[in-house]
């Protein structure tokens, strides 16, 4: 079985940036049917990635026709780390092979060194994004926009 990219940090920053956006522009809050088109994903995994994100409070999701999601607080309040949290939860940035007999000492410590490279990668990532804030990602996609239309 192949393992695949976890997705989940890069839909939910992808899904805040559209929040942070429509917020600026002082849209209304957008549907998870708008955001799953935007993401070109299915609604129901916009809605499940939408969870631990109003959960803490990062944003706020009004149920209803006329209801959508918008941000929980202004997007320089937001730090990248935040999302990223909320995406990935507790689930580790590397894992060892499951159910190696121990018989050598790299099947029998292969678990405790993919441990502490787990937690120094993601001191490394979760201090690079701790000092980014969704209003700096809104800014540098505009940067780096050619001034073509987009949403």
């Amino acid at each position: 079985m192949a393992n695949v990219l976890d997705i989940r940090f890069s839909r939910a920053l992808q899904m805040m940036l559209f929040l942070a956006v429509a917020a600026e522009n002082g849209s209304a809050p957008l549907s998870s049917a708008e955001l799953a088109h935007r993401l070109h994903a299915n609604p129901s995994l916009v809605r499940k990635l939408l969870v631990p994100l109003t959960d803490e409070g990062l944003t706020v999701c009004v149920k209803g026709r006329t209801g959508g999601a918008r941000l929980g607080r202004p997007a320089d309040r937001i730090t990248l780390a935040e999302i990223y949290r909320c995406a990935v939860g507790d689930k580790p940035l590397w894992a060892p092979s499951p159910g190696v007999e121990p018989v050598c000492a790299v099947t029998a410590h292969a678990g405790e060194y993919f441990a502490a490279l787990t937690v120094e990668a993601e001191e490394a990532v979760l201090g690079s994004l701790g000092d980014r804030t969704l209003a700096d990602g809104v800014r540098e996609l505009r940067r780096l926009d050619t001034g073509c239309a987009r949403h």
